[in-house]
């Protein structure tokens, strides 16, 4: 028969002795720990971490216990994910005997390739950026790409802008051509334009004296008119 407790008790002690700096006991009943695993260091120096608590079950080590990630640095979800796939996988294929050192060993793993899929996402998003300057520049060099579409559309805008611009225009002109009048409309609606131009003589100092001797009233003049030959130009030189 199993003693389970006295083979929980002896992997204790051991992980405890590998563990020193990482191993923390949290209860004895039910006997629970964590352990703190971090990666190797990266090119840089980048590492991630992860604390592991684990949980005896009754019957530990023929069924497996209970675990979880208490903690963690610089992982993403699907990290978490992957890690927790990953116990669960070597927790089957390690059934009916003690598990924590094989399970750990495992994260630890994990968590090396994770540095070094980091550094692979760092080159990755370095190198989509690179793209994407190169893709503005290109679009900043070469301007908008015309066609046909693009093209249509513009030339439909631009028409409804010149009839705007044109329908503006008439209504304009229409505006202007009913306020603005003829000088005959001018002089009648405004009777002082009748002397304006006397009345501006006066302002400025100037009368103006008519000879009205050198008029002649019409009805005076002796004009032939039933005469064909007759020309006016002729009576000035008959007097001289």
């Amino acid at each position: 028969m199993t003693d389970y407790a006295e083979e929980q008790r002896n992997e204790l002690e051991a992980i405890e002795s590998i563990y020193p700096d990482s191993f923390t006991v949290l209860s004895d009943e039910p006997t629970s720990f964590t352990i703190t695993v971090t990666s190797d260091a990266g090119e840089h120096g980048e590492t991630v971490e992860a604390t592991l608590k684990f949980t005896y079950v009754e019957k530990y080590p023929d069924e497996a216990p209970l675990w979880e990630i208490h903690s963690q640095e610089n992982l993403e979800d699907q990290d978490v994910e992957d890690i927790l796939t990953l116990l669960q996988q070597q927790a089957e294929e390690n059934l009916g005997m003690v598990m924590i050192f094989t399970l750990v060993t495992a994260v630890q793993e994990k968590l090396n390739e994770i540095v070094d899929l980091m550094k692979n996402r760092q080159e990755e998003e370095k190198r989509r950026k690179e793209r994407e300057a190169e893709e503005a520049e290109k679009v900043a060099f070469q301007g908008t790409v015309v066609t046909i579409e693009n093209f249509l559309a513009w030339k439909a805008e631009f028409e409804l802008d010149m009839a705007e611009l044109r329908r503006k225009k008439q209504k304009e002109e229409e505006q202007a051509g009913k306020t603005k009048l003829t000088g005959k409309q001018l002089f009648e609606t405004d009777h002082n334009l009748d002397t304006s131009d006397i009345q501006f003589l006066e302002d400025a100092g100037n009368n103006v004296e008519v000879d009205e001797s050198l008029f002649q009233d019409i009805e005076d003049l002796d004009l032939d008119e039933d005469d064909p030959d007759f020309d006016p130009l002729e009576m000035g030189s008959d007097e001289d």
